[in-house]
């Protein structure tokens, strides 16, 4: 029997962080609005992937969607980034816990594989550790298991990525940061990434950049093309070589920024926003 194609990987992830009691729902409507690529990760803390699993299970009982027509990335994340609700045992190594906690997000996403596994940060902000390296060779094993297709970080520096490098690790798929304006849009790490060949994943594009959502010239351009001051950042982000991901709860906004994938910005403008604030 011939294998379903690896899903494609989209140009827009929907993020299901901080979305609790709604987040079924969420999943859900993204799924039914557009969205093939889903981003959680088994913390929760910050997200309810089991509810991510059941806006799954509800969008291919609607026949909406197909397993293989979604992209589905999640997260190892480590203790200290969790509270008590932990998808692991924590006496265990961290080699067992990255396959714990895969089991659980497996179990949770209803499905034998995810698309994408992420580390959700690693063990210090300052280098890549032991503790990295131990847990990045168990979700290579979780790779090569078939478990997983493809390898991600996230909220990394530039030194991490740097010392990933000079240690012989072979480097990710996908580096997903917090972008911020006022510090370049993350130059240098996605500088990095362009460099290795490596897709920059950019979260927080609007909630961390309020001052360029109301900025004159994010403004002008918007009513120039009579788009909103979100679309023209996620078109912005994508001209920069960035996947964008949004997590907003509102349907219309969904639509407005898929919807910015039909919107391109002229080489110059780009450089504009680009260094607009940074």
């Amino acid at each position: 029997m011939p294998t379903q194609p690896p899903s494609p990987i989209p140009d827009f992830l929907y993020g299901t962080a901080w979305k609790e009691d709604r987040t079924p729902a969420l999943t859900e409507l993204a799924i039914r609005i557009g969205f093939r690529g889903i981003d959680t990760a088994n913390q929760r803390r910050h997200y309810f992937e089991e509810g991510v699993g059941q806006g799954l299970a509800a969008a291919y009982r609607a026949g909406v969607v197909t397993r293989d027509q979604l992209f589905l990335q999640t997260k190892f994340t480590y203790q200290r980034g969790q509270d008590h609700r932990l998808p692991y045992d924590p006496a265990a190594t961290l080699s067992v816990q990255v396959a714990q906690s895969m089991a659980s997000s497996l179990d949770h996403l209803g499905t034998d594989h995810v698309d994408s596994y992420v580390l959700h940060g690693p063990s210090s902000n300052y280098e890549w550790t032991d503790d990295d390296a131990e847990v990045w060779e168990a979700v290579r094993k979780e790779r090569d298991a078939g478990r997983t297709r493809l390898l991600g970080v996230s909220n990394v520096s530039l030194l991490h990525l740097q010392q990933m490098s000079g240690s012989g690790s072979e480097l990710p798929t996908f580096v997903q940061n917090r972008c911020y304006a006022r510090l370049g849009w993350d130059r240098a790490v996605r500088h990095f990434c362009r460099e290795h060949k490596i897709i920059y994943q950019g979260f927080s594009l609007l909630t961390a950049n309020q001052e360029v959502l109301s900025h004159p010239l994010i403004a002008s351009l918007a009513a120039n093309v009579k788009a909103t001051p979100a679309q023209i950042v996620f078109s912005f982000a994508r001209s920069a070589g960035m996947l964008p991901l949004t997590g907003t709860t509102d349907a219309e906004h969904m639509k407005q920024d898929l919807a910015s994938r039909n919107l391109t910005l002229p080489p110059e403008t780009v450089r504009a926003i680009e260094s607009m604030a940074g």
